[in-house]
């Protein structure tokens, strides 16, 4: 890139990556490090203990070393019991013994307010230097174990975190470059390295983001569906004001319920890869029964180029599949598949179609009919209208939206805490709610003036007393310096 584009390496000042190390280390329990559990919750804490309902290889993946301790608020902030100072300094000692590396500290109702988890790790890092410590406070949402098993995550990545990130820097200063470094996370915007050290698991999920972010831009749309289509999988997901729409529903990754930010993505195994079963090369195209051909999930992935009938292979794949029924997609080798029966081809193209349509019918799109915009590779499968709309948009550079997304993330800051409005007014609380949230994006690397608010959610929690009300905030802004090429 840096050779075609003639761009000294001098003049970079910002690089902007999308990885999915993190997601790999979890989902094949790779690098992961054992983690101390402390949760200030007790005594009302210790009904369910902590990864309850994870699965058991990543569960001993990340050992069993939990500590229940006194702590823990009410969500108007009484104690549920003092904190216990010496307790938690008994527990660091042992978990020194046990030459733990991570922790992750955990109290009810500790988005409302952290004290009490900042002070646990106050005396963990006291009698434990090096150790690596996430506050459930710094990772998800109202929701005591979906918040934990998030910082939990975080905390057996620690040490992933940190070769990644040195891995990176080693990398572009190989290359002359000396800029910062910017990881892309899951809401659509960035986290400089050292931040991504500290909270690696805000990664997840940020490839499809990254493709929504460009599918944004490159379509000059603000609402619509997106649907990514690569070499193995198809991501919908929907934007809303230009970011992709977050779920509104606790989230499971790798067999674990967490609560942290993550976008609304619904995936199926349809790729320009998927391999066509049921076909063989050498049994004449029209002793073929329809019936019997099957799409995926199985995909040849990178080796699309190596496999495929149009590029010399002897696989049929979605892609050959694509090219036998458009005459105007010029990919690979045509004749290599004219010998397929045209009605199978038709077949096999409506095979495709539909599974993307019956996924689309699960979509939540609003009550508005919302333009459907195409990207990825793989986005050459779909030629025709779906569901009776309008035919989709595919923008150009389509096939590389995931890359325009990261290189055009900017750095965003939210909140999500708890008022009653009976103690704060309510113009107090959202004020409240929004100036920390300017804070964290300014923290993040952003520039204030250019700070603009993208979403803000007052939710009304009718089952607490008080007039209590829950409070998201999330705002955005360009980097502070940057330059272009």
């Amino acid at each position: 890139m840096l050779d075609d584009s003639r761009c000294d390496p001098a003049s970079v000042s910002d690089v902007m990556v999308g990885t999915t190390h993190f997601t790999n280390g979890l989902l094949e329990r790779k690098g992961l490090l054992e983690v101390a559990v402390l949760r200030l919750a007790s005594p009302s804490g210790h009904a369910v203990p902590p990864k309850i309902g994870w699965p058991g290889g990543l569960s001993a993946a990340v050992g069993d070393h939990t500590f229940l301790l006194p702590g823990g608020y009410e969500f108007d902030g009484r104690e549920i019991a003092p904190f216990d100072a010496a307790k938690v300094r008994s527990a660091a000692r042992e978990i020194r013994r046990r030459g733990l590396q991570a922790a992750a500290i955990s109290s009810a109702f500790a988005p409302l307010n952290a004290g009490m988890e900042q002070r646990a790790a106050a005396i963990l890092c006291g009698e434990i230097p090096g150790i690596s410590v996430t506050l459930s406070s710094d990772m998800g949402r109202i929701g005591l174990h979906e918040r934990e098993n998030s910082a939990i995550l975080n905390a057996s990545l620690a040490a992933l975190s940190r070769r990644v990130i040195e891995s990176f820097h080693g990398a572009l200063s190989q290359l002359g470059i000396r800029a910062r470094l910017h990881i892309s996370q899951n809401d659509g915007t960035l986290m400089n390295g050292e931040i991504v050290r500290n909270f690696p698991i805000l990664t997840l999920a940020s490839g499809p983001t990254n493709s929504m972010r460009g599918a944004a831009l490159l379509s000059g749309l603000k609402e619509a569906v997106v649907i990514d289509i690569g070499g193995t999988t198809c991501d919908f997901g929907v934007l809303r004001n230009g970011f992709p729409r977050e779920s509104a529903r606790d989230v499971e990754f790798a067999g674990v319920r967490t609560n942290f930010r993550m976008p609304d993505i619904l995936s199926i195994a349809l790729g320009g890869g998927s391999i066509v079963h049921g076909f063989e090369p050498g049994r004449p195209a029209n002793a073929v029964d329809c019936g019997e051909i099957s799409i995926g999930p199985e995909s040849v992935g990178f080796e699309l180029t190596r496999k495929a009938l149009v590029f010399g292979g002897k696989t049929l794949t979605a892609t050959d599949v694509a090219v036998a029924a458009n005459r105007e997609l010029n990919i690979g080798d045509r004749s290599r598949v004219e010998g397929i029966a045209g009605e199978l081809v038709e077949r096999l193209d409506s095979k495709i179609h539909h599974l993307v349509e019956s996924t689309l019918l699960q979509m939540d799109m609003g009550a508005e009919a919302v333009p459907i915009v195409l990207v990825g590779g793989g986005s050459v499968l779909i030629r025709r209208p779906l569901q009776g709309r309008d035919s989709p948009i595919r923008p150009e550079f389509a096939p590389v939206a995931n890359a325009v997304g990261a290189a055009i993330a900017q750095v965003g800051g939210e909140v999500d805490r708890v008022y009653s409005y009976r103690k704060t007014p309510r113009d107090q609380a959202l004020n409240d709610a929004k100036r920390c949230a300017v804070d964290r994006v300014i923290e993040a690397g952003g520039v204030r003036d250019a700070v603009r608010f993208v979403d803000i959610e007052e939710i009304p929690i009718n089952y607490l007393p008080g007039e209590a009300v829950r409070i998201r905030a999330k705002a955005v802004s360009d980097l502070a310096g940057v330059t272009e090429c």
